[in-house]
């Protein structure tokens, strides 16, 4: 088995089970898998792979709902194992379309893969065992998917835009979501607490894990990464990150004090700016 071509295969699966599992599966072989560096696989259908419900809407087109009540927490988990599916196929690409880097950025890619795939399945039944739904049963948006999309061509964009900025609102998000679960206080929501504080913290592992090839690519390539940070951030019209932001797990995931001023102030070093 080569891990390129078989993280194609992964990311082309459309069952949401069989995805996490052979997402765990290669994992589970990090430490024997040969990796084709140079070759890259052709996609032989449209990307991702992904079941039939949940049905995608616009992301304006969802209700939101209170998880004071047991509805509400469903539909919140939904919404969050929505992201996790999607996290395990942003990993997935990155390891099958991008060549030419070193060994490395593919083994971290497959951690990333293996670790969302178990986020997955921890909120799924999660869902199933003390909510009464499953995933599929609300509608979901497809927001991290479009920005895979759009820097497709560009590896440095990726690591900059993904991980680095979509994935790390999930940082500054997830504490304030736990706060509304420990309010509501019942079994159910302080057990999705429990769970959030491992995707939580696992997650700025992943952060870490783009901010360090982001940072690896602009030196390779002569670029100020503050600066392009910023050029990429309008060029994509990516998102900018919503107050407050969680600055101590922004840190151990590898933002430097500058950018962090920045990202709170909207303006940094040489006048970067994120307006």
């Amino acid at each position: 088995m080569e891990l390129r071509q078989r993280a194609l295969e992964v990311l082309c699966l459309t069952d949401a089970e069989e995805k996490s599992a052979a997402a765990l599966a290669l994992q589970a072989q990090a430490a024997s898998i040969s990796i084709a560096i140079d070759a890259t696989p052709t996609p032989t259908q449209a990307l991702p792979g992904h079941p039939a419900r949940p049905e995608l809407l616009q992301h304006t087109a969802l209700a939101r709902r209170s998880p004071a009540t047991p509805g509400g927490r469903a539909v919140l988990i939904h919404a969050i194992a929505h992201i996790e599916f999607n996290a395990i196929n942003l990993a997935l690409d990155a390891l099958w379309r991008f060549a030419g880097m070193p060994r490395q950025f593919y083994l971290d890619w497959l951690q990333v893969a293996g670790e969302e795939a178990r986020h997955f399945r921890l909120l799924r039944d999660h869902l199933r065992q003390h909510l009464g739904h499953d995933y599929g049963d609300f509608p979901a948006h497809q927001g991290l998917w479009s920005m895979c999309e759009k820097t497709a061509h560009d590896i440095t964009a990726r690591m900059a835009l993904v991980p680095r900025t979509l994935e790390a609102r999930g940082l500054d998000a997830t504490p304030q979501i736990q706060r509304k679960l420990r309010n509501a206080g019942t079994a159910d929501a302080l057990a999705a607490v429990e769970i959030l504080d491992i995707i939580l913290r696992e997650e700025v592992g992943h952060v870490a894990i783009g901010n360090h090839w982001y940072g690896w690519l602009c030196a390779r390539d002569g670029l100020e990464p503050v600066a392009h940070y910023a050029q990429l951030v309008q060029r994509y019209e990516a998102p900018r990150p919503k107050p407050p932001l969680n600055t101590a797990a922004r840190r151990a995931a590898g933002f430097s004090e500058a950018e962090l001023q920045w990202l709170e102030q909207g303006e940094g070093p040489q006048g970067a700016s994120l307006q």
